[in-house]
């Protein structure tokens, strides 16, 4: 005998009132920021320019435009990650720009280091997560196989002798390490005693970028990667002040 049951409620929807940026969660004890890089990137990118805003992050990656972060200025509009500083523009002051041409073409040198050399050791530095990690985490995948990071490219696994054709990539890890440590070398060396990189007198992209990177590497359990960082104090004390602000940004 066929019988009618009436329809399930659907939940009440909480209306958005405020811009939300959806991140993956934070590591352990280091809420509110962002335990992916690309994350706190923009997270330190909004509170850098003292753009308001809250944060969501129970939303499962594979349900984010393009990758997280995602901004929600509406109850309709959800923007990718590359539309946030046009949607920045339009609700903050101007971007703070660089102090000359040349510091704004050399920011653009700083910025393929840290994607590139830094990124590269951070991601050699992670374990490789379990089959079932894999399954019920909601960390994004890197969005880029390492090599792809690399400059030169690493050599494939197999030779030109070889019968198979050319595949993998032999990564050298040592050499990774090794340009690592060069680069938190310049950086540290370029921050000096400013306050900002390059000498801007406000935070600027490249700010918000440097600082997603050396607080990933602070609270890394790589005791390798932290070393490099922790043993220069201007890069540990502008990592502690900017972390202190971006932070405050989401209380």
């Amino acid at each position: 005998m066929l019988r009618t049951t009436p329809a399930v409620p659907l939940p009440h929807r909480t209306p958005v009132t405020n811009p939300t940026l959806w991140i993956a969660p934070p590591g352990p004890s280091d809420a509110p920021l962002s335990a992916d890089v690309e994350c706190l990137k923009w997270q330190a990118y909004l509170a850098l320019r003292n753009v308001p805003n809250l944060l969501r992050t129970d939303v499962d990656p594979a349900g984010a435009l393009d990758a997280l972060p995602n901004l929600q200025t509406d109850n309709t509009t959800l923007l990718a990650a590359h539309l946030i500083p046009q949607w920045a523009d339009q609700h903050a002051q101007p971007e703070p720009d660089y102090v000359s041409l040349e510091a704004r073409d050399e920011s653009r040198a700083w910025v393929a280091l840290l994607e590139g050399t830094i990124h590269a050791a951070l991601l050699v530095s992670q374990p490789t997560p379990s089959y079932l990690e894999s399954l019920v985490s909601m960390r994004p995948a890197p969005p880029a196989p390492i090599n792809a990071l690399l400059t030169p490219p690493p050599a494939p696994l197999t030779g030109l002798t070889s019968l198979l054709p050319a595949f993998g990539a032999r990564i050298s890890y040592d050499a990774i390490y090794a340009r690592y440590k060069d680069a938190i070398a310049a950086l540290s060396d370029r921050l000096g005693t400013d306050k900002w990189f390059l000498a801007s007198p406000e935070p600027t992209p490249l700010d918000a970028l440097a600082f997603a990177y050396l607080h990933a590497i602070v609270v890394s359990s790589n005791a390798t990667l932290r070393i490099e960082v922790t043993r220069r104090v201007n890069l540990v004390a502008w990592e502690w002040r900017v972390r202190e602000q971006v932070r405050a940004a989401f209380k």
